[in-house]
């Protein structure tokens, strides 16, 4: 069988500027029933991953209080270092990845979201996505400690390690149940990773992928790279990627037996000004009919079947076995297809 997820970062506006993380607004969650109306129409059933001050903001706990009682969706939680408590003013600053916690005051955090986030919805939280991707295999305990059984912030080929951040180059597409200690291999705890579709546009060897993926000045090489036309990620994410880009990615994962299409969203994407993406009505109408076509298109041409993260753990709950130690590692990862193929 094949998935449609999308999973969605429920949280203030514009989370990429200081002073909007400084002073949270919520004016995109308010408008959220715009979207979710956009996901009925196609049938699809959105995980809102939910952040601690949109869980205690009465007016945005009321909005997603409401759209989970109509049953088509889940909620799940969404961990900012940064604003979950216990933290300081100043942590909205410093703007930091779980990682860079120590594991007491993570796992503090982690009891404060759950709570909030379960009086919203009624149940403790199951899915999990770290902020800034910051999740590491030393929180898979600790997670599963706290009720979790998903988790959602791995995106193949993203590396931040020179900033204190992640290094998921070798990770997966396929969705694969955690190891206690690498968070790109398969190993033995009960946390299901669900890897986000993200590939570059054009197959290479995976040495080259790796020399991509952890490239000298990161930044400045991708961006050089992308500007010549050579080389660049695309992610299910209409803010990222072309309909076309999208849409053969999507192709290419069908087609090489990955059971599941993770789509990306920002719920401060769906309103103008909210992220640094859709600053215009026009940009906003054009992300948003990059959205609806895609989803017309997974469920329609692709037959991908809606389904909230939970019910993908439900219906698709077989553990891969780690690599014995003479198995080469891609035999079972099935890695990286191009989205040419």
């Amino acid at each position: 069988m094949f998935f449609l997820l999308v999973g969605i970062d429920t949280e203030s506006d514009n989370q990429w500027d200081a002073a909007a993380r400084a002073r949270p607004t919520f004016e995109n969650i308010y408008a959220l029933p715009r979207l979710h109306a956009c996901f009925q129409r196609h049938s699809v059933r959105p995980t809102y991953l939910v952040t601690h001050p949109v869980a205690v903001e009465r007016r945005s706990a009321d909005v997603l209080r409401q759209l989970s009682r109509a049953g088509d969706c889940e909620i799940g939680a969404h961990h900012h270092a940064w604003e979950t408590p216990p933290c300081a003013p100043e942590d909205a600053g410093r703007h930091q990845y779980a990682l860079q916690l120590s594991l007491d005051r993570f796992e503090a955090q982690l009891t404060h979201l759950s709570d909030a986030v379960g009086s919203v919805s009624g149940r403790r939280p199951r899915s999990y996505r770290s902020g800034r991707f910051g999740f590491g295999a030393r929180h898979v305990s600790s997670l599963e400690r706290a009720g979790f059984r998903i988790e959602s912030s791995i995106a193949p080929l993203f590396y931040e390690a020179h900033k204190g951040g992640p290094d998921f180059v070798d990770a997966p597409l396929r969705p694969y149940f955690l190891s206690y200690d690498d968070a790109v291999r398969p190993g033995t705890s009960d946390l299901l990773e669900l890897p986000l579709s993200v590939a570059l546009n054009r197959r290479l060897p995976r040495w080259l992928e790796r020399l991509y993926g952890r490239a000298p000045k990161p930044y400045t090489t991708k961006r050089i790279l992308r500007l010549l036309g050579l080389l660049k990620p695309i992610w299910l994410r209409p803010s990222y990627s072309s309909l076309d880009e999208m849409k053969r990615l999507a192709r290419a994962l069908k087609m090489s037996g990955v059971p599941l299409l993770n789509v990306l969203f920002h719920s401060s994407e769906a309103i103008v000004g909210g992220s640094p993406y859709n600053r215009t009505d026009s940009e906003l109408q054009a992300s948003t009919e990059r959205l609806d076509r895609f989803l017309a298109y997974a469920t329609g041409e692709l037959g991908a079947q809606p389904a909230t993260f939970s019910e993908f753990k439900a219906r698709w709950c077989v553990p891969e076995r780690p690599a014995r130690a003479d198995q080469p590692r891609d035999a079972h990862l099935s890695r990286h297809p191009s989205p040419a193929a």
